[in-house]
């Protein structure tokens, strides 16, 4: 599989403050990644440095064969980056079926196919944004992302703050989406045990730092890493 997005010593922050340090990796095309660090570990600003959201000090971009620092970040969407960031981000006042069809593009996922994998959306199609409950809001962010028909999606903590059972339907609406294969997917999340069963590849964060990139199912296998890493016990 061809290589899509590579990041090569990239160190990045916000005004003067550097958050990630010296950032190396790579993802094919397809790829999934799970991105895990505790909380203010840099996971977040490394998403919204690929969307152009930070000031890049150095190293280099790499997304499609483009360069990725001089795309403005207005351009990145159309270039095939979509982001789900932790607020969602919905249009309050506009409805479900509107949410979805402003923003489309054209490409495999068509507003039929996101009511096949968001059915609780297809009933709720003609409610506003600001009618649904947290879980709702969360699959129709998710499926607004998808009509972009992007070539990279990044979520951050999509599991944040939901019922069990919400959970439990959006892991498996993200493991079909990694599994159909239409797009590259990096996944940022608190609990490691809940994505890396979903993803080829792990990247772990501490400081800033890569402390891991490799197998997810080789540090899933690691409990001792995890926990000095993560603090799984506590999840």
């Amino acid at each position: 599989m061809a290589e899509l997005l590579k990041l090569e010593n990239v160190w990045a922050g916000y005004g003067e403050a550097v958050v990630l340090e010296d950032i190396s990796f790579s993802l094919e095309a397809a790829g999934s990644l799970a991105l895990l660090g505790r909380n203010g570990m840099g996971k977040t600003t490394l998403l919204a440095t690929l969307m152009g959201a930070t000031r890049l000090k150095s190293g280099r971009l790499h997304f499609d064969g483009r360069d990725l620092a001089v795309v403005g970040s207005h351009r990145r969407a159309a270039l095939g980056l979509g982001w789900v960031p932790q607020e969602r981000d919905i249009f309050p006042s506009l409805t479900v079926e509107e949410n979805l069809t402003v923003v489309a593009r054209p490409g495999p996922w068509n507003l039929e196919r996101a009511y096949e994998m968001f059915p609780r959306l297809a009933e709720r199609k003609a409610n506003m944004g600001n009618q649904l409950s947290g879980g709702e809001q969360q699959m129709l962010a998710l499926a607004r992302a998808l009509m972009l028909n992007p070539k990279l999606l990044l979520l951050d903590k999509p599991l944040e703050g939901l019922a069990p059972l919400i959970v439990q339907d959006l892991l498996r609406i993200i493991g079909r989406m990694v599994a159909a294969g239409d797009m590259a997917i990096i996944l940022v999340e608190q609990h490691a045990h809940q994505i890396l069963p979903l993803t080829k590849q792990a990247l772990v964060l501490e400081r800033g730092r890569v402390v891991y990139n490799g197998d997810s199912d080789n540090l899933r296998a690691d409990r001792s890493q995890l926990d000095k890493w993560l603090g799984v016990g506590s999840h």
